[in-house]
């Protein structure tokens, strides 16, 4: 049995380690709070301007008017964005991004993959540092991102991946990260960006509707559409950043828990080796008694 100095040690690192835990869940809670109110907020505004861009573009589908953003064409040059998070000790909130990229990769757009033609654009530390090893083409990491999160930043972005679809550099832009459901729960998403659908996943196509366009469809085209494609790529990542947050909690919500546990354990043990030496102890001094009696 480990002698009671190892065992006090022990008992003192694992200690330190759980105020560590403890005091990240309590960062992350704090943090997690402030930045839910934010998707909170956003989600009803940019569901219902992407209902309103989905609609518009199926109705321009059926029109003369150009538009550049639902372009469909055959995905020869594709780029996946992959959101990830600039620090670890969030449980499987990383690898589970990472591993639907290599899935995606290896049996969506494994031809492209092989003749060069798909590109990655990774926001997040842990994502680069992952796929700058594997031999794929990479853009320019974007992880300052995660560091001052605001809509203009990321909104700056937004516009570059829009020129190089716009300007036929990539033939389809898609989306893969975690969004934020609870604290608890983030659910993997993966998501085309552009070319915008006229047609929403699951559902059947319906008759366009009949949108009065004020001032006119060229204006409409060139603001409404831009915007509403920056606030999509806005909420992906403010949802990736949200749920990082969620996952941290929870990882060290278990590992003070798990900590608090071995430190119940150890504990029973020293008692028990404490317990046994001195049981030793007492046989010791009866049995030299006995002998010096005898």
């Amino acid at each position: 049995m480990a002698n009671f100095k190892a065992i006090r040690i022990r008992i003192t690192s694992v200690k330190s380690t759980r105020q560590i835990t403890s005091a990240m869940k309590m960062v992350s809670a704090a943090k997690l709070r402030k930045a839910q109110d934010k998707i909170v907020r956003l989600r009803p505004y940019a569901n219902k301007l992407h209902e309103i861009l989905v609609g518009l573009s199926q109705s321009l589908s059926d029109s003369e008017t150009d538009n550049i953003y639902g372009r469909v064409s055959s995905p020869d040059k594709v780029l996946i964005v992959v959101i990830t998070s600039n620090r670890g000790l969030c449980g499987a909130f990383n690898t589970n991004v990472i591993k639907e990229a290599r899935k995606v990769i290896s049996e969506k757009y494994y031809d492209q993959y092989r003749n060069g033609n798909l590109k990655l654009l990774t926001i997040g530390k842990k994502g680069f540092d992952y796929f700058r090893k594997q031999t794929v083409n990479m853009l320019p990491e974007q992880n300052n991102l995660l560091h001052d999160l605001s809509f203009n930043n990321v909104a700056w972005v937004a516009e570059q991946v829009m020129s190089s679809f716009s300007s036929g550099e990539f033939d389809r832009v898609e989306l893969i990260y975690n969004q934020f459901k609870n604290a608890a729960v983030q659910n993997l998403t993966y998501e085309v960006f552009l070319p915008v659908e006229t047609v929403p996943a699951g559902k059947v196509k319906t008759t366009p509707v009949d949108y009065i366009y004020e001032p006119n469809q060229e204006d409409i085209i060139k603001d409404l559409i831009p915007k509403s494609l920056k606030i999509q790529f806005y909420k992906a990542v403010l949802d990736s950043f949200v749920a990082e947050h969620g996952a941290r909690m929870t990882a060290m919500h278990k590992a003070t828990d798990n900590a608090t546990s071995m430190i119940r354990d150890l504990t029973l043990q020293y008692n028990k080796a404490r317990q046994a030496a001195i049981t030793n102890q007492i046989l010791e001094v009866v049995s030299g008694a006995e002998a010096l009696r005898g």
